[in-house]
């Protein structure tokens, strides 16, 4: 219940794994694995994996609420992946909570209370008060004996990478779920393309375990670089033949990377073209994890539009580095920080170079500032808005001042700061702006319909009476993405 604490907006943005004790049905202790994934609809990605990687999907729905966009897609990743739902009805305390609404909309997505004849567990619940999580951790227990969900721990380890982040002073860390096996310290280790020996293990208090048994997240020190969420892992007889493994892996996605930047069709060549015309914001995004980097880079992507396209020309785990902002200062770039920070030599770079290097904490204010972004490289749009018109009436030089054309404000107002246009039967002849305006000896800021004035023209005398000065201001107006 503490894991979503003290997070920016009150919207988980990491996915936590920890383990929960609990009494089974027999006596028995049980231990129960959480994956808690984020909620917000940038982290597809990362709700996708937790329902691949989990045996049964506990969906959180407020009961207060109502079946949000990001719950439906949850409950289809969960059916993508073949996995149990138990719903969760939270927020039950609430006198605004209608659960029979909620099992209502839910069974408009196949899910069909149990009390209604269907398969699924909905259990009301109170994250504030504790009410229905006794009876929670129970029905999660029960769809784990009926699934017969049972490990081999008396085996070599496997498992998949929840989370990798770099952390100053531990390098790599790794968290992975354990899935079959036993993981011990000592471990030779291969996930994605990257290896190394089981240095050390934490579990989610901190504390240093030697031994990891099936079902259960820890975090892993020894790897030489973060793998990416996703990544299966798995063990190997020593170091050397986890390195092997790692590099024949980082070969084969480097061939691939190159084959499909070498088989360029003559659409692509056309497509590129047209690229071309569309505006370009380059961005580099850096995260403290790697699911917060991959959600943040489809994120901003995704906000490309046919007159504005987002370019992410790099991304990585940990600190904004001075090599990242002179890569930003190169390639115009500006550059995203999510839970991180900038060391000070890059944030003494950025400022001198002229990036734009910001961080954030709550990821909805990165893409908004982004969008700023991409309008900036649109050009303003520029309106004219013509605010009165003045007839002239007499013209006489005024000392210092020049040629005065004396004026009847005939509709709307003639201001000291707008631009004008003089016309001579309908026919504009000369556009400035105005050097004076007065009533009788004074200058004033404006003159409205009905009273007389003396307007000066800068660089203008040729003032004829019968000429009519039209008075208009220009309106900068923001560019639309779309």
């Amino acid at each position: 219940a503490h894991v979503a604490e003290g997070e920016a907006g009150g919207i988980t943005q990491h996915i936590g794994a920890y383990s929960v004790e609990v009494i089974g049905s027999d006596g028995g202790e049980a231990n129960i694995t959480f994956l808690d994934t984020p909620g917000h609809e940038a982290f597809t990605a990362m709700r996708a994996r937790g329902a691949n990687v989990t045996d049964i999907a506990v969906l959180v729905v407020a009961a207060d609420d109502g079946v949000m966009p990001q719950t439906v897609e949850s409950i289809n990743h969960a059916k993508a992946a073949e996995v149990t739902i138990v719903v969760a009805l939270n927020k039950i305390d609430l006198p605004t909570a209608q659960p029979e609404r909620i099992k209502q909309q839910l069974s408009e997505h196949g899910l069909i209370s149990e009390e209604w004849g269907g398969e699924t567990m909905m259990i009301p619940v109170s994250a504030r008060t504790g009410e229905g999580l006794e009876k929670l951790l129970e029905a999660i227990l029960l769809q784990a004996e009926v699934l017969e969900l049972k490990a081999n721990p008396n085996k070599p380890a496997t498992g998949v990478v929840i989370e990798a982040k770099l952390e100053k002073g531990r390098g790599p860390v790794a968290t992975v779920l354990v899935q079959d096996g036993t993981l011990h310290v000592g471990d030779a280790i291969v996930t994605g393309v990257n290896s190394g020996n089981v240095r050390a293990m934490m579990n989610e208090h901190g504390e240093q375990v030697d031994d990891v048994p099936p079902g259960f997240p820890v975090e892993v020190l020894g790897l030489d670089g973060a793998p990416s969420a996703g990544d299966d892992f798995n063990i190997v007889e020593d170091e050397n033949a986890a390195a092997v493994v790692a590099e024949h892996r980082l070969k084969k996605q480097r061939e691939k990377e190159l084959s499909k930047n070498t088989k360029l069709t003559i659409d692509d060549i056309l497509k590129a073209g047209k690229k071309d015309e569309a505006k370009v914001l380059k961005v580099i995004v850096k995260a403290d994890v790697q699911g917060s980097v991959e959600a943040l880079k489809n994120a901003v992507t995704k906000l490309s539009t046919p007159k504005v396209s987002v370019d992410v020309i790099h991304s990585g785990v940990g600190n904004v580095t001075e090599t990242d902002v002179m890569l930003a200062a190169a390639s115009k770039a500006m550059i995203v920080g999510f839970n991180t920070k900038a060391e000070t030599k890059a944030a003494e770079t950025a400022a001198s170079q002229g990036v734009s290097l910001k961080q954030y904490s709550i990821i909805y204010e990165a893409l908004d500032d982004v969008k700023l972004a991409m309008e900036d490289k649109l050009e303003a749009i520029i309106k004219e808005k013509v605010v009165g018109h003045a007839k002239v009436l007499q013209t006489f030089n005024v000392p210092k001042l020049g040629t005065i054309a004396g004026s009847s404000v005939t509709d709307g107002k003639v201001t000291r700061s707008a631009m004008v246009r003089l016309l001579r039967d309908a026919k504009p002849i000369f556009t400035g702006k105005i050097a004076s305006l007065r009533r009788f000896k004074d200058d004033v800021k404006e003159v409205e319909k009905g009273f007389e004035c003396g307007i000066g023209i800068e660089n203008f005398a040729d003032f004829k009476e019968g000429d009519v000065i039209e008075a208009y201001e220009l309106e900068t107006i923001r560019p639309s993405l779309t």
